[in-house]
């Protein structure tokens, strides 16, 4: 039987101050939570008998639930077997970062969980493995964040700090691409294979402060004849952003 205390602990780790305090998250479904258990060690396995995955017989902790109380902890409509819970990795600082030497995605208050999800396994698609975050970013360990990824955020280190001084750090030693209204068709500019690639908040895009930093404005151009849509979800702004960069190489 699922214990109270537990149910209350997965419950809690939907909060932010409840995963920095436990310094733990949760993934469901066996994609997610497969694709963790190949690099992070869970604390605890919750799943129902016909959940198999052959890593989770030497590293997990499992605990043989029912459906009705795998419904009672998930995050999920439609729970998925399988719920692990995880510590939060330590974040590898901005040191490890090397822009110098491949592309970085940086996000200036992307604050969609679905969205940060989705840019996340963008990254991994396209081969990005590092993104810097600013602090007004949503949380990476967000259920909704990491439920969107689909087991990518087992592969991308996910870094937290102020943007806009790590930014100014690399000015004139590395590109910083940014797109903006007033920047040049991204099918015309030149891209290289190195440095930031900016993406804004969803309603006010790229702020003041991490504006002044870009020094490769870019812009998606709009090829409808008649009234289009005001602007780009910042997902698919930045899916098509990276399919160019990549395309190029």
């Amino acid at each position: 039987m699922l214990e109270k205390n537990l149910v209350k602990l997965i419950r809690s780790l939907e909060q932010k101050k409840y995963r920095k305090r436990h310094n733990m998250f949760v993934a469901e479904g066996h994609k997610a939570v497969g694709d963790m258990m190949k690099r992070i060690a869970p604390y605890k396995i919750l799943a129902t008998d016909e959940w198999v995955c052959p890593v989770a017989q030497t590293r997990a902790n499992i605990v043989r639930i029912s459906e009705e109380e795998l419904s009672k902890v998930s995050f999920l409509q439609h729970p998925q077997q399988v719920i692990g819970l995880f510590p939060i990795p330590e974040e590898k600082g901005t040191g490890a970062l090397d822009p110098e030497n491949k592309l970085t995605l940086a996000l200036d208050g992307v604050q969609d969980p679905g969205n940060l999800g989705t840019i996340i396994r963008l990254a991994d698609w396209f081969g990005i493995d590092d993104i810097v975050c600013s602090q007004t970013t949503a949380d990476a360990y967000n259920p909704k964040v990491v439920q969107a990824t689909m087991g990518s955020l087992a592969r991308v280190n996910i870094i937290y700090t102020d943007l806009g001084a790590l930014l100014r750090q690399y000015a004139g030693r590395v590109p910083i691409y940014g797109t903006l209204l007033d920047g040049e068709s991204i099918y015309k500019a030149s891209l290289g294979r190195h440095g930031f690639i900016v993406m804004g908040n969803e309603g006010n895009g790229i702020s003041e402060d991490i504006r002044t930093c870009v020094s490769e404005k870019l812009l998606i151009p709009n090829f409808g004849k008649t009234d289009t849509a005001e602007s780009l979800n910042v997902a698919i702004a930045t899916a098509i952003t990276c399919s160019e960069f990549m395309r190029r190489q």
